[in-house]
């Protein structure tokens, strides 16, 4: 069984107004076995599309390396547009060693909720990922259900969004579930409308593209 323990804590400061949540990076980021172009920070994985995605929409000029550099980078982006990173899942067990998160047990959640106490300027939440089981959605539904909470539906159309009231800061929170910026998400792209009607218009459109013009709205 292999423990699989978030290898970052969540990325917050004050005045942070929007949180990209996710669920947990891949093994190697725990074991410490990173791969070259891995950046060792959140979402560093050399796979992963999220900073990509985020270095076209507001041309960051980013590097793709396991150096303090991209770290740093990464850092200063977050911290000037107001946005942070605060993943769901603190530690999950595996049967199998792998990214997926179906293959999540026994899950450990973080106190979404505490922290949203903690940094009350945030209106935001950025799923990657949608209410399938075992995505931040999903988690972050039964988080507040724990608590006697719910969502609540402000739009049905991809990318759903969806809103709550902070029992103890009173205040209104955003929900947004992205399409994830992972390999696995992009049949689930493939098979949308919206993408096709873009694909049809431009045989060049891929994926990624059309991610960028989703996140682009939200970010």
């Amino acid at each position: 069984m292999f423990l699989h323990q978030h290898p970052y804590p969540p990325f917050l400061f004050r005045g942070v107004e929007k949180l990209i949540v996710g669920t947990l990076p891949p093994p190697r980021f725990t074991s410490r076995e990173l791969k070259e172009g891995d950046v060792d920070f959140c979402y560093g994985s050399r796979d992963g599309q999220l900073w990509p995605i985020l270095d076209r929409i507001f041309q960051l000029g980013l590097v793709f390396e396991t150096t303090d550099k991209a770290i740093q980078q990464r850092k200063q982006f977050l911290k000037k547009y107001k946005i942070g990173i605060c993943d769901i899942v603190e530690l999950a067990e595996r049967q199998k060693v792998d990214a997926s998160d179906l293959g999540m047990q026994n899950v450990q959640l973080r106190d979404m909720l505490g922290y949203l106490e903690r940094f009350p300027s945030v209106h935001t939440l950025l799923f990657t990922g949608g209410n399938s089981k075992n995505g931040p959605e999903y988690f972050f539904r039964r988080h507040l259900k724990a608590h006697g909470l719910q969502l609540e539906r402000v739009s049905d159309q991809v990318p759903r969004i969806h809103k709550f009231l902070h029992p103890i800061t009173q205040k209104s929170v955003k929900t947004v579930s992205l399409i994830a910026p992972s390999g696995a998400a992009n049949r689930a792209v493939g098979s949308l409308r919206e993408y096709k009607e873009h694909k049809d218009r431009n045989p060049e459109f891929n994926t990624l593209d059309f991610r960028v013009l989703q996140y682009q709205k939200f970010f």
